[in-house]
């Protein structure tokens, strides 16, 4: 029994992900470029980079840049040399792609999950989370977590700012706090 429970959960997991895949399709983009501009939309501003975003969805540095010049080319994402580091680059949402991100097809798992009990909810959620860590783990991959639950995460910093990131000695605004991070490391 427990063989066909593993084998069900990898299973469902890989049907669920083919109908997203299909939504996406309909909507004439890409799969890979709803989770960029999903990623985007969460990421805080350390992380709205190319090294980030081929980190996250976990491809190649030429896919990562075709798909921000298919995104640029529809007018979703703006991608610009970073100010302080020439280096770098910075990539961010338009107001075209915040107002397309509405739309987004994930929203209708997001309401089949909402129609589920709570405990449901609840178990399906820190399951789905372990299954990913594992995975993410075993393929020596960064987990991309929230800020405020980083080890370099200090809220209330003595500058007055709301909260400050000892790693990268920057203040941190609340949206900054919730949103994911390339350089997070959870606390124990």
């Amino acid at each position: 029994m427990e063989k066909h429970n593993i084998r069900q959960i990898a299973a469902l997991t890989e049907r669920l992900g083919r109908l997203l895949g299909t939504d996406a399709h309909a909507t004439g983009l890409l799969p890979v470029h709803w989770e960029t501009l999903r990623y985007l939309d969460r990421a805080n501003r350390f992380s709205r980079n190319s090294t980030a975003l081929t980190a996250f969805l976990g491809s190649t540095k030429g896919t990562v840049s075709q798909t921000i010049k298919a995104l640029e080319g529809k007018g979703l994402v703006s991608n610009k040399a970073d100010a302080k580091d020439r280096r770098r680059n910075r990539i961010s949402l338009t107001a075209k792609g915040k107002r397309l991100l509405k739309d987004d097809p994930i929203r209708e798992l997001e309401d089949a999950a909402a129609a589920l009990p709570a405990s449901i909810r609840t178990s399906l959620a820190y399951g789905l989370q372990q299954l990913l860590s594992k995975r993410l783990d075993a393929q020596g991959r960064h987990p991309f977590g929230q800020c405020r639950e980083c080890v370099y995460f200090a809220p209330e910093h003595e500058s007055g700012d709301p909260h400050f990131c000892t790693l990268l000695r920057e203040t941190l605004a609340e949206a900054d706090a919730e949103a994911i991070c390339y350089e997070q490391v959870a606390r124990p």
